[in-house]
């Protein structure tokens, strides 16, 4: 009995330190990867560098087209994200009263959020371009960013819903208040947390991505702030994807490391605001 018990011992001692090992050495790599960024990209940041345009295919000047660029995307596939992904989580929890259609969709979520992003480009290519012929439009880019998003926003927010206590659905239904009323005075306030977080982490993939919109929205270089719905813009991912194709010249090299830490900065802010947002939302729907 003492030697099966010394023998688990030993077991769980193993396995305790592979989950530390492992977490020590994916710890050592972001954190080799980052500092490289910072320091290396350090040194290019300034304010000509933030509010300049680029030149000479991004070998000098600054990156304030790209990052307009990237942040109207984002920003347009936000609002078209924000309605629709409510509306499916309020219909999933409120409205769909049939365990094996709220099961499939569920499940389509799970595995529509396991699609490379690749994939949403070709098909951005391949529908709206060729068979629409709307041509390279910053709005396409949006919309497929949106579509690529959606069910990290839906899943965070049913989850968020779902986590609800079902006594206060119940005790705002015994007071007489409607379906429409519970959702607006108990689920929205209990839950909108989870929107906006989801919506947050589903921006802060979305504006790094560059296969997505790299054939459908944007240009590498001689755009500035579109006029229309149907031009192109220039973001910060495809920049460096741009830079890095030119990284024997030193000074391109150096301004791909100056983008990629405004970049990685832009990533953390949506990360950091994400995290924020829950926090105070969670604590003011308790109240």
């Amino acid at each position: 009995m003492s030697e099966r018990v010394n023998i688990r011992r030993v077991q769980e001692k193993c396995f305790a330190f592979i989950l530390r090992a492992s977490l020590a050495l994916c710890g050592g790599v972001l954190v080799f990867l980052l500092g490289s960024i910072v320091v290396k990209g350090f040194g290019s940041l300034s304010l000509d560098f933030f509010f300049t345009p680029a030149k000479d295919f991004g070998k000098s000047g600054g990156v304030i087209y790209q990052i307009l660029g990237s942040l109207l995307m984002v920003v347009a596939a936000a609002v078209l994200v924000l309605p629709l992904a409510l509306g499916t989580a309020i219909f999933q929890i409120s409205y769909n009263a049939r365990p094996k259609i709220r099961y499939v969709l569920e499940q389509s979520l799970y595995a529509l959020n396991a699609i490379p992003s690749i994939t949403y480009g070709l098909f951005g290519l391949i529908f709206f371009v060729n068979v629409l012929n709307t041509g390279i439009s910053w709005f396409v880019g949006a919309v497929i960013l949106a579509i690529m998003i959606l069910p990290t926003a839906i899943l965070s927010t049913y989850q968020a819903m779902a986590a609800i206590p079902k006594t206060y659905q119940e005790n705002a239904a015994a007071l007489g208040l409607t379906k429409a009323q519970v959702i607006r005075r108990v689920t929205l306030p209990q839950s909108f947390h989870g929107l906006v977080t989801g919506l947050l982490i589903g921006l802060a993939r979305a504006i790094g991505e560059t296969a997505p919109i790299m054939f459908i929205a944007t240009a590498f270089s001689g755009v500035t702030v579109p006029q229309s719905l149907v031009e192109p813009v220039s973001t910060l991912p495809t920049h460096i994807l741009e830079l890095a194709q030119q990284s024997t010249d030193p000074q391109a090299l150096q301004n791909a490391w100056g983008a990629s830490l405004i970049l990685v900065g832009l990533v953390a802010g949506f990360s950091g605001l994400a995290l924020l947002i829950r926090s105070r939302l969670s604590s003011e729907g308790r109240k």
